[in-house]
């Protein structure tokens, strides 16, 4: 049996660039006697969240600062989750005079700044992505008013104005031929969209080593968390070229019925996931297997 991973995979580095922020606002500010809370899951991996549970981070959801019910007093520490959040919720936050630091992903942060420039030049927003996912709603809560569709079949239920100018911005996850579809739809019926590619660089080499990797292995096993949606599209395209992928979030989640008889076995992880969880589903394999 053959251990073969993808050419790219695990930790991206907005979600690095976040968890080193905690570490060095942990130390910073444990010395001051605040209380420093994490806005929602930093990234969307469980054993993630977990450790900085146990390094003494606390955890604070949005639904509790919409309802004034959170925990924060002025001067706590806060830290926003690498998906980013809402204008309303940024505006609590200053309002409740916490101290604030940062972790929204760079190109997440990116786009959200396209989008206000851009509706301030005149055009419209039409946005490709899951209208529930954290790092969505952040980022359109900052629009006027923007048309979300989650693939090209709910864009052609939207109406476009041909006597107005539009501008197209995508979830940094989108999968790539999802959005060269949707390119080739809308330069073929619509030439007032102006689309702008803001896909994650490191999203797009994860999903084409993914598909590589499925159509040369026997098995997939897909690492990540259950809410991760970069996670989810690399389980999507690989199962796309290879019916034999499987998602777990750890090495408890391995069953090795999946792997009977299997000779070449393709292991991939989402932008979220931890070097330490491969590793142990790696050695775990290798110790039924003898591989």
């Amino acid at each position: 049996m053959e251990i073969i991973r993808a050419k790219h995979m695990g930790f991206c580095f907005g979600v690095a660039g976040a968890i080193d922020m905690c570490h060095k606002v942990l130390k910073d500010e444990e010395n001051n006697g605040k209380k420093v809370y994490i806005l929602g899951m930093l990234v969307h991996n469980e054993n993630v969240v977990e450790e900085l549970r146990k390094e003494g981070f606390e955890l604070v959801e949005e639904e509790e600062i919409l309802s004034g019910e959170d925990p924060l007093n002025p001067g706590d520490v806060i830290i926003i989750r690498a998906h980013g959040t809402t204008e309303e919720i940024y505006n609590i936050l200053n309002k409740k005079k916490v101290k604030i630091y940062d972790a929204t992903c760079v190109f997440v942060a990116k786009i959200r700044k396209t989008l206000v420039e851009k509706e301030k030049t005149g055009y419209n927003i039409v946005f490709i992505g899951d209208k529930n996912h954290p790092e969505v709603r952040g980022i359109i809560s900052f629009g006027q008013k923007v048309q979300v569709c989650a693939d090209l079949e709910e864009l052609k239920k939207i109406e476009i104005d041909k006597n107005k100018k539009y501008c197209l911005l995508t979830q940094t996850t989108l999968n790539k031929k999802n959005l060269e579809k949707i390119k080739s739809y809308l330069e073929n019926t619509h030439s007032n969209v102006k689309i702008l590619d803001k896909i994650c660089g490191a999203t797009q080499v994860r999903q084409e080593a993914v598909e590589e990797l499925a159509k040369v292995t026997d098995v997939v096993i897909v690492v990540g968390g259950k809410n991760s949606s970069n996670t989810k599209k690399l389980y999507d395209i690989s199962n796309n070229f290879n019916s034999n992928t499987y998602l777990i979030q750890d090495d408890k989640d391995l069953d090795p019925e999946w792997l009977k008889g299997k000779k070449r076995i393709g292991i991939t992880a989402g932008a979220s996931t931890p070097e330490e969880i491969v590793i142990n589903i790696e050695n775990k394999i290798r110790g039924i297997f003898n591989a």
